[in-house]
């Protein structure tokens, strides 16, 4: 049975451009439609496109990557899912911006000691810059936050005479659609309106479930 190339290609969010990769796996010569395109975090391997690949991997196919962090990031899940496609399934691995990376030429037991440590070593730093890249991103939010920068959605203005349109609703005097309206926010807004700039001491006719 004839071996198939696979293209494995993951970028971590929706806004992030895959071209590079499908470029270079279309160098490599694989087709199309042997291409998944996975936009997932690498920090686990609990991806659904990643998961249909390995079902229907085969002995002799390949899979494609263009660098060991586009297959993932954590460190023992990189060398677990590694093991498991080379000797459970006895398909091959190619990383591309790392030629010793490839399992289809590294099967004598030199090949395999270098490529292991290879591994080990590529993984390791995969993971480390993830750890580092979250490390970075709270640090940057802790000053942020020491500098007065707020986080979340910003919230509404307030307007002249809000309580009173609040009040309005809830007695019942003019409906939420037209209050919302009036406040300039969704019904969902005016619903947290209600519970948050209610006079003191006022009980509404109208209760918010």
């Amino acid at each position: 049975m004839e071996s198939t190339l696979y293209g494995y290609i993951r970028v971590s969010t929706k806004d992030q451009n895959e071209d590079r990769q499908i470029i270079a796996m279309r160098e490599f010569g694989i087709k199309d439609r042997n291409m998944i395109v996975e936009k997932e975090s690498g920090k686990d391997f609990d991806r659904p496109k990643y998961r249909g690949l390995i079902k229907k991997l085969r002995t002799g196919d390949v899979i494609v990557v263009k660098s060991i962090d586009r297959f993932g990031r954590n460190y023992t899940e990189i060398l677990e899912q590694w093991r498991y496609i080379a000797k459970e399934i006895h398909a091959d691995i190619v990383v591309l911006d790392m030629p010793l990376l490839d399992t289809r030429d590294r099967r004598d037991l030199i090949g395999t000691l270098i490529a292991d440590i290879v591994l080990q070593l590529l993984s390791y730093v995969a993971q480390t810059e993830r750890e580092n890249i979250r490390i970075r991103q709270r640090e940057g939010i802790e000053a942020a936050k020491r500098k007065g920068v707020r986080f979340g959605r910003p919230q509404l203005p307030k307007i002249d005479g809000y309580r009173q349109v609040i009040r309005d609703w809830e007695e019942k005097k003019i409906n939420g659609k037209t209050a919302a309206e009036i406040l300039g926010c969704s019904r969902a807004c005016l619903y947290k309106w209600t519970a948050k700039y209610r006079e003191p001491g006022y009980v509404p006719k109208r209760q918010i479930k």
